[in-house]
């Protein structure tokens, strides 16, 4: 209880809430992180799934890669990336876009491949033209799934940003690691918590978009 009782006054001291090094900061820096590398991510994710959905082919590929990138080890490709491109905010953002494209690549094709083919041949009979038949029949219908992605997404990397204080990246992970430079426990417990508290807001906001994202008629299962 005291561990938590010194957590909560460090979270509340007014000394952290000011400087470029204060709580607000880091928080910034750790949604930044969270947010650009999944858009990032969606960028070169998202194109990719629906390539392969629509076409039906490269399946098997797409599941062995995202399988791959799941199996990294994050602060292994962290080192790895920032020996090769030096410490600060590249290497950090490089390997959460690494950690982001898998649920967004996966989403995105399971979502346009689970779209009724009856409906995707209904819309060609009304003379669409391919990319009509993507983006306004399949892009619609995959939404859920898609919106599902980037919530695992987002999930997976603001659990993980903490790893960019490692490489001098800043984030909340700075608080981590200091603290536990010199075992200090309620701040890291209080660090912990905040990280914690943002994974849950982030994912309230993304199971509500997703549901939002549904077509009417339907179920979305999460």
């Amino acid at each position: 209880m005291n561990f938590l009782m010194d957590a909560l006054n460090w979270i509340l001291d007014p000394a952290l809430h000011q400087g470029s090094d204060s709580l607000g900061a880091r928080i910034g820096e750790h949604l930044a992180y969270t947010f650009g590398a999944v858009i990032i991510g969606a960028l070169i994710a998202i194109p990719l799934g629906i390539v392969v959905g629509h076409t039906k082919r490269g399946a098997a590929l797409a599941v062995s890669f995202t399988g791959g990138l799941r199996a990294l080890p994050s602060l292994g490709v962290l080192i790895l990336i920032g020996l090769s491109v030096g410490i600060g905010f590249q290497a950090p953002l490089a390997t959460f876009v690494i950690m982001a494209i898998p649920p967004l690549l996966s989403g995105t094709y399971a979502g346009i491949q689970a779209v009724n083919p009856l409906t995707v041949d209904a819309a060609r009979a009304m003379g669409m033209t391919p990319l009509q038949v993507v983006f306004q029949v399949e892009v619609p219908l995959a939404l859920p799934l898609i919106v599902a992605g980037m919530r695992s997404a987002i999930l997976q990397v603001v659990a993980t940003a903490t790893l960019a204080a490692y490489v001098s990246g800043g984030a909340l992970g700075v608080y981590i690691f200091s603290a536990l430079a010199r075992r200090d426990y309620p701040q890291m417990l209080a660090a912990s918590m905040i990280v914690i508290v943002l994974a849950f807001v982030l994912e309230g906001i993304f199971a509500l978009l997703q549901r939002l994202a549904r077509p009417r008629g339907t179920v979305v299962l999460g």
